[in-house]
């Protein structure tokens, strides 16, 4: 049964928008790319058999066209086997409620990310004091209260496989939060980010709505840990995938995928991590 769910107070639209939003994108036969706005939602499994995995759950009030972009690519009335999270950022859970009572499928997230999904803890405060453009100047208003989904979120499993995905892996990539994680299929090395690493510099507003590809490091207003991503995308460096799918940004392919996630490796203080900042003061 499912037990009652909310979303924090301070949970609201976003007046964000990207050239993308709307866009529902086939990276692989079986993994493609809805833009919810500014952020990535990825639909696992191919239409033919309808058996698919949502993996996160977009802006808050965007219910109805991540429906929409299920049943365009999976037919009408498809629902997926379940909904997996990279983390609980509001952009990335902003419709999960409405979600789950329209599909009644389970969640599952990473054990460190259960508290801010369960209503016991707020995320720490977005910094927009933190070197970078207008969306980090305007972080103050994201919404960082914790949605409280009760016992419809259950932690991912301790040995690394992914509920409905038999041939993917987890990999916790903390940094950006304490229990984000990246999806790994090594059969074709197939990466599902989260926000590890984006293509987009997502605190710059023109470029968010443009979606320059560029690879940056994690989102900076929300980052907390830059030792921690700095490790986390080395983690993924080292495993050199062949496509790389993101929460923000166009995915990413082949030689261009791997060059450029060595050159974020191998230079992310650089590329990564503002000059100043609550957070990067903190690591000093």
């Amino acid at each position: 049964m499912m037990s009652k769910m909310q979303y924090g107070s301070d949970y609201m639209k976003i007046p964000a928008y990207s050239m993308e939003s709307g866009n529902t994108t086939e990276v692989l036969p079986d993994l493609s790319t809805y833009t919810n706005k500014i952020v990535n939602l990825h639909m696992v499994g191919t239409p033919d058999d309808g058996d698919f995995v949502l993996v996160d759950a977009g802006l808050p009030d965007s219910s109805d066209e991540i429906i929409k972009a299920v049943e365009d690519r999976f037919g009408e009335g498809a629902r997926p086997k379940a909904i997996i999270l990279t983390h609980g950022h509001f952009d990335h859970v902003g419709s999960i409620i409405e979600l789950i009572e329209t599909w009644d499928v389970p969640v599952y997230a990473h054990k460190l990310e259960l508290p801010y999904l369960t209503g016991q803890e707020p995320y720490p405060e977005p910094d927009p004091t933190v070197e970078g453009g207008m969306m980090a100047k305007t972080a103050a208003m994201f919404p960082r209260e914790p949605i409280d989904l009760g016992n419809n979120v259950e932690p991912l499993p301790a040995d690394g496989t992914v509920p409905h995905m038999p041939e993917f892996e987890w990999i916790h990539t903390p940094g950006h939060t304490q229990g984000h994680v990246s999806l790994y299929r090594a059969s074709d090395r197939t990466l599902i980010v989260g926000d590890a690493f984006v293509t987009v510099q997502q605190d710059s507003l023109y470029k968010t709505m443009v979606q320059k590809k560029e690879i940056q490091g994690p989102p900076v207003y929300y980052t907390t840990d830059w030792e921690a991503a700095r490790a986390s995308v080395e983690k993924l460096q080292s495993i050199e995938p062949e496509t790389a799918v993101f929460g923000h940004g166009k995915a990413l392919e082949g030689e261009e995928l791997r060059e450029d996630l060595e050159k974020l490796a191998d230079n992310f203080d650089e590329i990564a991590v503002p000059s100043h900042g609550k957070y990067v003061d903190d690591d000093k």
